[in-house]
């Protein structure tokens, strides 16, 4: 009789689990790339290839989380600067988007690339503004690709440029987001 509990137990608990994974495809591994670089300056530009990206499936909702600390800069020095100065990554660590991508439904994705627009917020830096991104998403043998890019102002976060850097650093920022979700 107590074995058959178990077997009960750990059965619920298994099933459990594969209803709550249906319905949501993510990736671990996503590459964010910003560049805030200048004509005639030196590139500003990092990537951080350990993003989480998830995506309900059944209701097109789309969360994102990255670690600030996990931009790579080609420069040393400047990936500390934007540590300590710029996003103050010890004191707000992450990135967090939420939003949704529109009309989305992840039987109509094929090989072929479909346009979509994703909605939502980007909290950064303590503030939180609103986005609106246009997206391309196609299924792969690898799983639903998904590529997005749109701009951002360093100012609308309060991430203020030192007056010595102002004219080598962009306040616009473009941002591109790459997954693989499975």
């Amino acid at each position: 009789m107590e074995e058959m509990k178990k077997i009960i137990v750990i059965s619920i608990f298994l099933l459990s689990n594969f209803i709550m994974a249906q319905g949501k495809i993510m990736s671990k591994s996503a590459n964010v790339i910003f560049e805030a670089s200048v004509p005639s300056f030196e590139e500003v530009k990092a990537i951080n290839n350990n993003v989480t990206v998830v995506v309900n499936t059944e209701t097109g909702e789309i969360a994102s989380l990255a670690l600030m600390k996990a931009f790579r800069f080609k420069v040393a020095l400047m990936e500390e600067h934007f540590n300590e100065n710029y996003v103050e990554s010890d004191r707000y660590p992450k990135a967090i988007f939420k939003g949704k991508i529109e009309g989305f439904e992840v039987n109509s994705l094929t090989a072929t690339p479909k346009d979509f627009v994703i909605n939502g917020k980007l909290e950064l830096h303590g503030k939180s503004v609103a986005i609106k991104a246009s997206a391309k998403m196609c299924k792969t043998t690898s799983g639903v690709n998904l590529q997005t890019n749109f701009w951002v102002n360093a100012s609308d976060f309060d991430i203020s440029i030192p007056a010595i850097v102002k004219n080598k650093v962009a306040n616009k920022v473009a941002i591109q987001l790459t997954a693989v979700l499975r």
